[in-house]
């Protein structure tokens, strides 16, 4: 049912949905943030870094690097977790 539905939500605003590789990363970068940051605050980074791919894209960059890129970028701000902390 998820995946069907990114699928169609994809369809409608007239993008490529993610493949299963970039939605396991994206999941897993929003859950680093969730727990490294702020929980309130993951769906903007998301945005945030869905703008940062697109711009990146429009720069010539193929869409695999541009994800691939602005999630490293991403992963460098977020910060090491404490001590006996799990995600």
């Amino acid at each position: 049912m998820t995946d069907a539905w990114i699928r169609r939500l994809a369809e409608t605003l007239g993008v490529d949905p993610p493949s299963g590789d970039e939605t396991e990363a994206l999941l897993s970068s929003a859950r680093d943030v969730a727990h490294g940051v702020e929980r309130r605050i993951t769906p903007v980074s998301t945005f945030v870094l869905g703008a940062a791919v697109e711009r990146r894209i429009g720069g010539g960059m193929s869409r695999e690097q541009a994800f691939r890129e602005s999630l490293d970028v991403m992963g460098t701000l977020i910060p090491d977790p404490e001590p006996g902390d799990t995600p």
